[in-house]
């Protein structure tokens, strides 16, 4: 399986946008691509300025938005919950074999977690376990500013210690001129964290070629190349 898997520091710090970036990035150089988000939650909430993450996922990968995500739920709660709210609990196995099969071998795969490594997507399966199982080089994205530093290292700390190959930390978004304490964090997270740092600027809509551009700027072509995985367990 050739692709990466995109989790985050917590919610809300810029995996989907992330995500589609790359999507649309490789998509423009003609590579096949496919996304998967394993779980998508929230739907009920009022629409912003983007579209839910499935279908900002299926905009930047040619896809239909129901092929993104197979289970979507309408609260805002971590995916365990809402299964259980809507009286679907969500089957691990069947997370695992959906997230497997999804891709062909001839396409790069970007799968997106939601929330954090440790967020429950069942009873018994974490987001990190997902990630186990379809061991591709992990991207981690992380606000750049106050407070990053200890969420993007205990993010490293979760990963390494199941083996996880980490292939960057991706600050985002990273605005035009940097502040004292964004570049601090930058040499920081880089530094303690003995970690490839990335930054991706702001994008300010969910135009493809918009999300294609600041896409392109990434390394990802060394990403996909970074596969190597030794499993362990905590």
């Amino acid at each position: 399986m050739r692709g990466l898997f995109v989790t985050g520091t917590g919610t809300g710090v810029g995996k989907t946008i992330l995500s589609a970036a790359l999507l649309a990035a490789m998509r423009a150089t003609g590579e096949p691509v496919r996304a998967h988000k394993p779980v998508v939650t929230g739907l009920a909430e009022p629409p912003g300025t983007w579209p839910p993450d499935h279908e900002l996922l299926a905009l930047a990968a040619g896809m239909a938005a129901e092929e993104v995500a197979p289970l979507r739920f309408q609260p805002p709660v971590s995916p365990h919950l809402a299964g259980l709210l809507a009286d679907q609990p969500i089957d691990a196995a069947g997370v695992l074999k959906r997230a497997k099969t999804c891709a062909s071998a001839s396409e790069t795969l970007i799968v997106e977690g939601i929330g954090g490594l440790l967020v429950p997507l069942a009873h018994d399966l974490t987001v990190r376990d997902l990630a186990v199982e379809l061991a591709l080089p992990l991207l981690i994205a992380a606000p750049p500013g106050l407070g990053t530093i200890n969420h993007t290292l205990l993010t490293l700390e979760a990963a390494r210690v199941v083996g996880l190959r980490v292939a960057a930390v991706v600050l985002t978004p990273w605005p035009t001129e940097p502040s004292p304490v964004e570049l601090s964090n930058q040499e920081t997270i880089a530094r303690m964290g003995a970690v490839d740092i990335a930054t991706l600027e702001e994008i300010s809509s969910a135009d493809t070629p918009a999300l294609a551009g600041a896409g392109g700027r990434l390394p990802w072509r060394d990403w996909l190349s970074r596969t190597s995985f030794v499993p362990t367990r905590p």
